[in-house]
């Protein structure tokens, strides 16, 4: 067995929260949710969640001697992760099966990495 990432896509900045009374936000929570479940029940959950937008991160260096902290990203871009799970699966066709399943879910692109050894 392998673990994998499955990283959520998103090509713009997302808001802080939901909105619940929105449909295109509620059918994919839903979905992703069946999917939860269904992972869960087929042994290959490991761990799953979503994430603050971008925005909310801050970045923490080290030179060697001091620490320094920046608030924001640490790349600038208009792409960034807005979610993720955590998979365990035999091999990469498997994680690419969930990928496929993930994305028609949450409704966004899914980039799929295996962990290292």
């Amino acid at each position: 067995m392998a673990q994998y990432l499955l990283s959520v896509c998103f090509d713009q900045e997302y808001p802080s929260g939901f909105d619940l009374a929105d449909p295109d936000v509620v059918r994919p929570m839903n979905q992703v949710d069946a999917l939860n479940e269904e992972m869960t029940a087929r042994g290959v959950w490991v761990f799953a969640g979503g994430l603050e937008p971008a925005s909310t991160a801050t970045v923490v260096r080290s030179n060697g001697r001091e620490v320094s902290m920046t608030d924001g990203p640490y790349a600038e871009t208009k792409e960034q992760m807005g979610g993720f799970w955590v998979i365990d699966v035999a091999d990469l066709d498997a994680a690419l099966e969930w990928a496929g399943r993930a994305t028609t879910a949450c409704e966004r692109p899914i980039e799929v990495r295996p962990f290292q050894g």
